[in-house]
């Protein structure tokens, strides 16, 4: 059975977001632990978060949809309609960003298509200034 690990921390700046710290795998057997959480902060307010795969060693089809059902439930449904509608530009949530895959983590995501939609980091100080100006 795969283990994950997953603390919080929040940023403020022109908007308040969550950081969602993984360390472990993401998989059938850990999504959703992960969906969990996410959906407890978004409950409680959160608008905008950043997921840290720093520590994921390893990432299945499942981490994936965990991954796209996130995408969707901090992206507001208007940016939503609004990508659908225009599929020939190019859309970036900036409601939702990652953080610093390994190299095997984010190969997986480029050839699946999911960085067309996301924004993604190589270390935590731009993460959090992607978030000023918003």
């Amino acid at each position: 059975m795969s283990i994950l690990e997953i603390t919080s921390s929040q940023i403020q700046g022109d908007v308040t977001a969550t950081i969602l710290h993984l360390k472990g795998s993401l998989d059938r057997s850990t999504d959703d632990q992960l969906l969990d959480r996410a959906r407890q902060s978004h409950k409680d307010g959160a608008t905008h978060l950043l997921l840290d795969l720093s520590n994921v060693d390893m990432l299945t089809s499942s981490g994936l949809h965990a991954i796209h059902t996130l995408f969707k439930l901090f992206t507001p449904q208007s940016d939503l309609d609004l990508m659908h509608q225009h599929r020939e530009e190019p859309y970036k949530s900036p409601y939702f960003k990652l953080l610093c895959p390994n190299p095997q983590v984010y190969y997986v995501l480029n050839i699946t298509g999911f960085l067309q939609n996301i924004f993604i980091y190589n270390n935590m100080d731009d993460a959090i200034k992607s978030f000023d100006g918003q």
